[in-house]
């Protein structure tokens, strides 16, 4: 049997280890022969698919971003090379070139739709998940959100001190359009003195009194929000016209900070376990499904329950509740 394998949409630590796991038992354990698909699926487009070996991947269990590059606009049927047109029998006219018998591919939920689409058509597919908004339906954990988590977290650390210091306001955006996972976990890993999360809204006129609450009582504060629920350059001048001049206001969007770098721990474990989980996926034949995290293993879901229903942050989520206990979170209402 012969797979492809290919990385999509945004990059994020730990994809090498997942690599790493899966051609070592597909090649090695189960004699199977894999191939990379370059840049995601700019890669099928434009028939970059070159072999992947052991030896291609036996160092890379540290390494950050993915040794096959990935790409976050190449969607087959809506293809911006083309004009939008729908170029999918691209797809599959590369994958029978190659002889590709099946895919493997590691993503998001964009990822997963084209994915879903792609097995439709014909070509079986694996759905590994990957995204550090950790907004994947039916799956508790993906991969690079820990290490994510972890950026915020130090970030938030850091200006924690220097807004003490200085008697500031600190905003910090974290990523997260939809689904305010990362701003909720790296704010309390962090010690954000208030977290605001797309789902639960909030009004700006109690995010400035919350502020005013904080200078008066601890003389700073330290902001975590999520990039869905405001834009902190934004939001920073009608903050800074209500705290007056007397207080310092400055604002720091993290940016793609969060999606580099040397993976966790739990992130190295994550993707080697979904690495050779994967590779016995494949063997078992479990296509059009994705290979999901959920409590302290894996289950399968089918890519059509996964897709187009991003996986929010509920309202009594015991996460929200714990930072409703520390004073932290913001809700409109």
């Amino acid at each position: 049997m012969h797979i492809g394998v290919l990385t999509g949409g945004g990059d994020c630590s730990g994809l090498n280890a997942l690599l790493r796991g899966l051609v070592l038992n597909l090649v090695e354990r189960h004699g199977l022969r894999v191939s990379g698909v370059r840049q995601g699926f700019l890669g099928l487009l434009e028939d970059r698919v070159e072999p992947l070996s052991p030896e291609r991947v036996r160092g890379q269990l540290l390494e950050g971003g993915s040794l096959l590059g990935c790409h976050n606009k190449a969607n087959p049927f809506a293809y911006f090379g083309a004009g939008g047109a729908d170029c999918s029998e691209r797809v599959l006219a590369c994958a029978q070139r190659h002889g590709l018998d099946a895919l493997v591919v590691v993503g998001g939920d964009g990822t997963m739709s084209i994915a879903e689409r792609i097995h439709r058509l014909g070509v079986p597919v694996l759905g590994l998940p990957k995204t550090i908004d950790n907004d994947l339906m039916h799956n508790e954990r993906s991969l690079g959100f820990d290490s994510a988590v972890e950026v915020v977290s130090q970030a938030l650390r850091r200006l924690k001190t220097t807004a003490a210091s200085h008697g500031r306001v600190l905003l910090l955006e974290a990523m997260g359009r939809t689904a305010g996972w990362l701003a909720l976990e790296g704010g309390l890993a962090g010690g954000a003195d208030l977290i605001v999360l797309p789902e639960l809204g909030f009004e700006e006129a109690e995010l400035l009194q919350r502020c005013q609450a904080l200078l008066a009582r601890q003389g700073h504060a330290v902001v975590c929000v999520a990039e869905g629920a405001a834009s902190v350059e934004a939001l920073r001048p009608r903050l800074q016209a209500g705290l007056g001049e007397g207080v310092e206001l400055r604002s720091l969007v993290l940016g793609h900070l969060q999606r580099g770098g040397e993976p966790t721990p739990f992130d190295r474990v994550l993707g080697s376990r979904l690495g050779v989980m994967g590779a016995e996926a494949v063997v078992a034949r479990r296509f059009g499904q994705l290979l999901s995290w959920q409590g302290q293993g894996c289950e399968f879901r089918p890519l059509a329950d996964v897709v187009g229903q991003p996986r929010l942050v509920p309202p009594g989520h015991e996460l929200v509740r714990t930072a409703q206990g520390l004073g932290a979170v913001l809700a409109r209402g």
